[in-house]
């Protein structure tokens, strides 16, 4: 009798939850107010970081920038104080050092108060066949691109839990999703992060924090200048990171889960877990997967060798 009731139960859920989120499909969430919270954004120097600081700030968030490079990051201040942004902090801290994360934290817990918004955007990458990458560039990329994710996410998920209230927005990617050749040290990270990410939404959910919200965010390739030189064939050319950050905000606003960037992405998420090895190949070659990141191989190889010129002469 246990079982019929648990499974009469269950399946009442799920039906439930069906007609809500196909509701949603037709008729969208009216989107939250995010006047007053405090929006954190790792990464926050350039391209997308900044993007999505400029329309936080414009929506009258109090915004926290995060960013390495202290130059990029006051400019990225500037721009959104001028697009309304009245409470706008910016922060150089280094996302592949857990000290410097947790110090710079306390500092923003200190100064500008506890993050309510908290969005993992830094990230790197090194786009060299598996053999050829060095392997103090593997270590960095884990460092920035997931680790980093756990020492932000322990350092300001506490106030949140207390509160049960909260969003936590971790910037993925495809490649996340889709092994790419010629990514395999961002692709780990990306599933890396993506992993810890849904894993958490599932955990907050089992101790009753269901105020405390994630998005899990997959792009395609964007011109941030990260991918410069990246084609896919016949799926989208490289995504405006004014397009995706809006995306994202939306996204945040409307409390989605997951956001895939372009959505026809999903269905090759979905074909590849019914399709043999051998058949997604095929599909990889027939979209360029194989060959994507060539050019960019060849620019990365033109840079390191004016690099290497100008040492050699200043030498």
């Amino acid at each position: 009798m246990e079982a019929i009731r648990d499974t009469s139960l269950t399946l009442g859920k799920l039906l439930y939850y069906f007609l809500d989120s196909s509701v949603y499909k037709i008729i969208p969430k009216r989107k939250k107010n995010v006047a007053g919270e405090i929006v954190l954004i790792t990464g926050a120097g350039n391209g997308l970081g900044r993007q999505m600081a400029i329309i936080f700030a414009s929506l009258g968030a109090t915004v926290v920038l995060w960013d390495i490079n202290e130059e990029d990051n006051m400019e990225t201040c500037r721009l959104a104080k001028e697009k309304g942004g009245v409470q706008v902090f910016a922060y150089k801290c280094d996302c592949s050092n857990r000290q410097e994360i947790y110090r710079v934290a306390d500092q923003v817990k200190k100064e500008v108060g506890d993050v309510t918004i908290l969005i993992n955007n830094a990230g790197i990458v090194v786009g060299k066949l598996f053999l050829d990458i060095p392997d103090e560039m593997v270590e960095k990329s884990f460092l920035v691109n997931v680790l980093s994710h756990f020492w932000t996410y322990k350092a300001f998920l506490p106030a949140m839990i207390k509160a049960n209230h909260g969003h936590l927005v971790c910037i993925s990617s495809v490649a996340g999703l889709i092994g790419v050749s010629g990514l395999t040290e961002y692709s780990s990270t990306k599933f890396a992060a993506f992993g810890l990410t849904e894993a958490l939404l599932f955990e907050l959910k089992m101790i009753n924090k269901s105020k405390i919200n994630t998005t899990i965010v997959c792009p395609l390739f964007m011109n941030t200048g990260m991918f410069n030189g990246v084609t896919i064939k016949y799926l989208s050319p490289l995504l405006k990171q004014e397009y995706v950050a809006q995306k994202i905000v939306n996204a945040v606003l409307e409390e989605q889960n997951y956001l895939i960037i372009p959505k026809r992405v999903w269905f090759i998420v979905i074909i590849k877990q019914l399709l043999s090895v051998s058949m997604t190949f095929v599909l990889a070659k027939y979209f360029g997967v194989d060959t994507c990141m060539d050019l960019f191989r060849e620019r990365m190889k033109a840079k390191e060798a004016v690099t290497e010129t100008k040492k050699k002469h200043q030498n």
